[in-house]
């Protein structure tokens, strides 16, 4: 797994101020790409930041970064437990949440919307994408927004620059460990 992957993918999440972020990767190898998963959390959990493949299929992992205090913090929002209870979830144990997460990504070709609240999106727009089966937004950057659209849209453009500046330290020959946020 490339440092140019990470920092394209998941810089906000590495930079600490989103609580995670997802990606597809393709391996050769699912030993390889299992001793990359180790190596990227040997190097990444003094930052407070972990990797976990939430899934296998057809040569790709779906990668997960994210930080898990932050994660914590969101899933005991209530309004994000009345979600994820609401799907199945015991949203008092983070690392059971994580599991019944995957559980639902095996069960289904395409993404549980509750997927939204393991990577920070508002409960609000988690809720409204539900409802309003993604339709009568206000507006789509990183996810489609339901509620504070201002607010949504300076953080998109946070990220964004975020990103930009973490391929920039990447392309000046930092490396991803130097440059992430504890």
């Amino acid at each position: 797994m490339s440092e140019e992957a990470m920092a394209r993918n998941c810089a906000p999440t590495l930079a600490g101020i989103k609580t995670g972020n997802l990606f597809s990767y393709p391996y050769a190898s699912i030993t390889e790409m299992r001793e990359a998963v180790r190596s990227w959390n040997r190097r990444l959990r003094r930052k407070g930041v972990r990797v976990l493949p939430l899934q296998y299929r057809n040569r790709h992992a779906l990668i997960y970064i994210y930080r898990p205090a932050q994660l914590s913090e969101d899933l005991h929002d209530a309004s994000a437990r009345e979600i994820l209870r609401h799907c199945g979830y015991e949203p008092d144990r983070t690392g059971r949440c994580i599991a019944r997460l995957m559980q639902r990504l095996k069960e289904s070709d395409g993404f549980p919307h509750e997927i939204g609240l393991f990577l920070g999106y508002p409960p609000e727009d988690v809720a409204g994408f539900i409802q309003n089966r993604a339709c009568n937004y206000k507006c789509v950057g990183c996810w489609k927004v339901y509620g504070d659209e201002e607010k949504c849209r300076r953080l998109f453009e946070q990220y964004k620059q975020c990103t930009r500046h973490y391929e920039s330290c990447l392309a000046n020959g930092a490396d991803i460990v130097s440059i992430s946020m504890q």
